[in-house]
């Protein structure tokens, strides 16, 4: 069977996949660093993208700075921040200058010698006093610069919402089964993948609908009880052709209720570990 990797552009309001890239599991050029200089189109001037160290890059945080965009990462293993440097912002947070490295395999030389010599970027140290949590020191980068504006307790939730791509990636992958597809060519794997994208996006789309109709936030509603909803509701809206469009409307508004009653109860201290794959 093919396998595939795919990187994937999630909403932070709603959950929705704005973009997915897809390549070989392994060679060349197929990493999800390459897959992100691919999706750079979805972000639009003013964007913030927030993403783990293994998006972390300075070549391309460069070129999403260029676009407008701005990043919020955790800070990689193989580089170090000395808060003795650079412009003090506060304690455990200050604005540093980081230098051009040399050029990576994955870019050509033309594309590398276009982009500046270095890059102004704010690091910010964060202490994890809360139990369970593994991490007890996180130091965030990000181009938003401006301490007044965005605080380094504000950077820190931030990054904490990040744990939703997680979240949405097991909805994709587990919820609705993509994790393991039956297709044995890499053109019906590609079919397969955006056949579940499509269906994904389209109960994100109710979701968003039931919350925006009853005052809710999007990523209060439980995704899997939606799907359930959709299940219990089927039979009827299988009937629905029989019917006029006022009945359509009537009932479309009763699923809109009761996708709504599905909340997902905020449990901040809830023990989360992490998953031993197959």
């Amino acid at each position: 069977f093919p396998m595939a990797r795919i990187a994937a552009v999630f909403s932070l309001a709603c959950g929705s996949v704005i973009d997915l890239g897809i390549c070989r599991y392994a060679g060349k050029g197929q990493s999800e660093l390459a897959l992100l200089r691919r999706l750079m189109n979805v972000f639009r001037p003013g964007d913030v993208m927030l993403a783990d160290r293994l998006m972390w890059a300075w070549t391309e945080m460069v070129m999403l700075k260029q676009r407008g965009v701005d990043s919020v990462c955790r800070f990689t293993i193989h580089r170090k921040a000395d808060f003795r440097k650079g412009q003090r912002l506060g304690a455990g947070d200050h604005i540093v200058v980081w230098p051009k490295p040399p050029k990576p395999r994955t870019i050509d030389r033309k594309t590398y010698a276009a982009l500046p010599d270095s890059l102004t970027v704010r690091e910010c140290c964060v202490r994890i006093r809360q139990r369970g949590f593994r991490i007890k020191t996180l130091v965030i980068a990000t181009t938003l610069l401006d301490a007044q504006a965005y605080s380094k307790e504000d950077l820190a939730q931030l990054y904490r919402e990040r744990w939703n791509a997680e979240l949405d990636l097991r909805s994709l992958k587990q919820t609705l089964q993509m994790d393991s597809l039956r297709c044995r060519t890499p053109e019906l794997v590609r079919k397969d993948i955006w056949t579940h994208i499509l269906a994904y996006n389209l109960i994100r789309t109710i979701i968003a609908q039931a919350a925006s109709k009853h005052h809710l936030e999007p990523r209060t509603i439980s995704f899997k009880g939606t799907i359930q909803t959709l299940e219990a509701f089927q039979p009827v809206i299988a009937m629905q052709g029989r019917h006029d469009a006022a009945f359509r409307e009537q009932l479309y508004q009763h699923l809109l209720d009761a996708v709504a009653s599905n909340r997902v109860a905020d449990r901040p201290l809830r023990y989360e570990p992490r998953r031993r794959k197959r």
